[in-house]
């Protein structure tokens, strides 16, 4: 458990040795997302793999779930661990963590990688119409009931995405429902702070100067057009191996990881 805030402390896994990378999770998940991509970073890098606030074992503070906030966690986390800079990669809800950092912090974050994910205000533009249903618990989690409706059935709310995100069955299923289950409230407003603050930052502009990397699944979506006009040295790369790409294709991963720092 390391403090990076008032109150605010992250539960931290850290591996291997040399140039420093930090690993965010996605929804519903915690840093055990990382356990099959970690070791192949750690053979040359120094792995830094914390739950974000609100999840897992991390705190989780009534509010504070701007991505601005959840960005600057990461921050004030390598820098205790003793990096001034270091490339960052972060998946779904982490990749937005990662996407924020990068914008407000550019002399800190040397690379970046997103994994299936729009930047925010994009996203909202881009679910329109029968396309939001894909995205229906963005909708719901920006409501002031959300918590107590999902609160009703935990194991079908978290369970549901567990599975229809997934080409295959997730061996940690279980264990992130139970993680879920005990972090409803946080989790709530880490995605209404998406409907809200997080579209200001957003809307605020800026564009990430170091190289970027993003791996997304097919969404019949011009994501690649979308992703450019804020990383002008972007790498856009379409997979096909489920939403869950770091636990259902890790090399694959590793390896665009891998490629990325090098650039």
């Amino acid at each position: 458990m390391i403090p990076v805030a008032e109150g605010v402390s992250l539960h931290t896994a850290v591996s291997g040795s040399g140039t420093p990378i930090v690993l965010l999770h996605g929804f519903p998940q915690t840093h055990q997302m990382w356990r099959d991509v970690a070791p192949l970073l750690a053979e040359e890098h120094t792995v830094i793999c914390p739950d974000l606030r609100g999840y897992g074992e991390s705190s989780k503070p009534a509010d504070g779930y701007s991505k601005r906030e959840m960005a600057a966690d990461i921050v004030a986390l390598a820098r205790s661990l003793g990096h001034e800079s270091f490339a960052l990669a972060g998946h779904d809800r982490g990749a937005l963590v990662a996407f924020r950092a990068g914008l407000d912090h550019p002399d800190v974050i040397t690379h970046l990688i997103c994994l299936d994910v729009l930047p925010t205000l994009d996203m909202w533009d881009v679910l329109r119409g029968v396309d939001a249903a894909l995205a229906w618990h963005l909708y719901l989690m920006a409501q002031p009931i959300a918590t107590e409706l999902i609160a009703g059935a935990p194991e079908v709310f978290f369970g549901h995405f567990l599975d229809v995100w997934a080409k295959s069955p997730l061996a940690l299923r279980d264990v992130y429902i139970e993680a879920s289950r005990n972090a409803i409230p946080s989790i709530v407003a880490d995605y209404r702070a998406s409907a809200t603050v997080d579209i200001e930052h957003d809307r605020e502009g800026g564009v990430l100067s170091m190289p970027v990397t993003v791996l997304q699944n097919d969404w019949g979506l011009p994501a690649e057009s979308v992703w450019r006009t804020w990383a002008p040295d972007l790498v856009h790369e379409t997979v096909d191996c489920g939403h869950f790409m770091a636990e259902e294709a890790p090399a694959l991963v590793a390896d665009a990881i891998t490629r990325t720092l090098r650039r």
